[in-house]
């Protein structure tokens, strides 16, 4: 064995999960995707990461997105979420502390450990590298790397260029740290300096090592000591394990499943008192949760809900009951199912997972010193009502997005936030702004408008009115009209000939100072709406 220079790092271990981002995207959210799949991530426009079959289609990373859907017209385009992929790693993170502790997460994908007490308790670094990667390929990840080095950086290298799908494990001797990183590009060393680095004509690190010191700190100042630091194999950083998260998901599995809604909402109780009690032993209140639904067939129903204020106990069980009231006929107690819940079960349920989505810190839900508030207060009540006649029993009003008034009008029940008025934030050609009519009808009005000869007024080829609009006839009534307004254009979906809509909004007021809204589409009148 040989003698290993002084100063040489501490021996590392880094697992790493290639693609992670496009790994995450099929293991997480209510509708994962197919790793077979051309798909790509992007951020700020450009791609991140990219599945194998991407890749056989031209996809490259730093691609811009119109060239990668140039070269792929099929491509699945992902939008970067590092929350999803922080979340989608934590399993794979909980795996390998139960077969080593003290695991550095450097990102979602790459982590590391130190090497020495695997390696030890395993029989050496290779058999502590493969029981690491079998772990994680025993969630279903099938190609994990691992590399074995003096350092942390030079183990990354290890990892990323020293393996391949078919040999996924690369141990670097130790003291040989600088002979395995000399061939290697520069980028791995910095990529914003790549380019200069280039320009001065060093390509490789081991050219950057050479350079020395004295020149690199010239160069770049304190900057020049990391990199001499890095290139030469003396990576001084090392391994900060991190401390686990408590526990603060709860999860219930019946043996035997079991069908009916009471039995699950009784044995929930308990957990969901111990599930607001941990997070209260934290300071937090959790005000957003996710129940996992898992039935005897291995199917799932997943849904995040809402909370005016913060979940206590009863809050949970009642979230579980209304889930499990919304699923299809196989599974409990169950009215029409929900266009927002992911999966249905068709079996009877064998497990129940209560997770929190989102916390908030506990002193802002506290009690006020002399009592509550009327917004508590009808919070409060609300909820009481919503427990008894079940989700959809308490609705509030809410205006979503849309170019027709009625479909803007949205009933939400209490305590959600309904998914689409984020869609009243986008542009909206042709939609009405400001100020809106005061009176919406569910149901347009037919509605006369005449010229002064009595003849039915339209609106030509040029969006022109054919004549000026006098009259309006309403059940039989007629109003004369002192001042109009319009016509502004409604155009839909031009290009779909079935689909397609084009019609035409006027402003309108009548001789009693009626204000109304109407719309002429294909030479037919209604009210759309009054103002007050």
């Amino acid at each position: 064995m040989g003698v290993v220079p002084a100063g040489t790092p501490p021996r590392s271990l880094v697992v790493w999960v290639p693609d992670w981002p496009i790994v995450a995207t099929t293991r997480d959210g209510d509708e994962p995707l197919d790793a077979a799949e051309p798909i790509a991530v992007f951020e700020k426009g450009a791609v991140v990461a990219c599945s194998a079959a991407a890749r056989a289609a031209g996809v490259r990373r730093r691609m811009r997105r119109r060239d990668a859907q140039a070269r792929c017209p099929q491509l699945t385009v992902v939008d970067a979420d590092a929350v999803r992929d922080h979340r989608a790693f934590a399993p794979l993170i909980a795996a390998i502390e139960e077969v080593a502790p003290n695991v550095q997460v450097m990102q979602p994908g790459l982590c590391a450990l130190r090497a020495r007490g695997p390696a030890r308790y395993f029989g050496g670094e290779a058999a502590a590298a493969t029981v690491l990667a079998g772990a994680i390929a025993a969630l279903g990840i099938d190609d994990v790397r691992v590399g074995i080095a003096d350092g942390t950086f030079t183990a990354e290298q290890a990892a990323r260029s020293g393996t391949r799908r078919e040999d996924p494990v690369r141990i670097v001797p130790a003291g040989t740290a600088a002979d395995f990183l000399a061939p290697l590009p520069v980028v791995v060393l910095d990529e914003e300096l790549a380019s200069l680095f280039g320009r001065l004509g060093v390509q490789t690190v081991g050219e950057v090592a050479a350079l020395g010191a004295d020149r690199l700190v010239e160069r770049f100042g304190t900057r020049g000591h990391w990199l001499y630091a890095l290139s030469s194999g003396r990576d001084p950083r090392p391994v900060t394990a991190r401390t686990p998260p408590p526990e603060l998901h709860r999860e219930v599995a019946f043996e035997p499943p079991v069908e009916t809604a009471d039995q699950i909402a009784f044995a929930l109780r308990v957990p969901a008192a111990e599930f607001v009690s941990r997070l209260g032993a934290q300071g937090l209140v959790c005000t957003e949760l996710r129940v996992v639904l898992t039935g005897d067939r291995g199917e799932r129903s997943e849904r995040v809900w809402l909370h005016p204020g913060a979940f206590d106990a009863a809050a949970v069980v009642d979230r579980v009951r209304w889930q499990l009231a919304e699923q299809g006929p196989g599974a409990a107690k169950s009215v029409a199912p929900s266009s927002r819940l992911a999966g249905q079960l068709r079996s009877a349920v064998a497990r129940v997972r209560i997770e929190p989505e989102a916390v908030d810190a506990a002193a802002h839900h506290t009690a006020r010193l002399f009592g509550s508030g009327p917004e508590e207060r009808v919070h409060r009540a609300l909820s009481r009502v919503q427990a008894m006649l079940g989700h959809q029993g308490v609705l509030t009003p809410a205006v979503g997005g849309g170019r027709w008034l009625g479909e803007r009008q949205r009933l939400v029940p209490w305590g959600d936030v309904a998914g689409d008025l984020q869609a009243g934030e986008r542009p909206w050609p042709g939609s009405l702004p400001d100020p809106l009519p005061s009176a919406v009808f569910a149901e347009p009005v037919p509605v006369a408008v005449l010229d002064d000869d009595g003849d039915m007024i339209a609106v030509d080829a040029r969006g022109e009115p054919t004549a000026a609009p006098t009259v309006i006839e309403l059940g039989g009534r007629r109003r004369g009209i002192r001042t109009w307004a319009g016509p502004w254009p409604v155009i839909e979906r031009e290009w779909d000939p079935a689909r397609a809509r084009r019609a035409h909004r006027f402003q309108m007021v009548d001789d009693a100072q009626g204000a109304w809204l109407l719309v002429c589409e294909e030479g037919v009148w209604q009210i759309e709406g009054r103002y007050d």
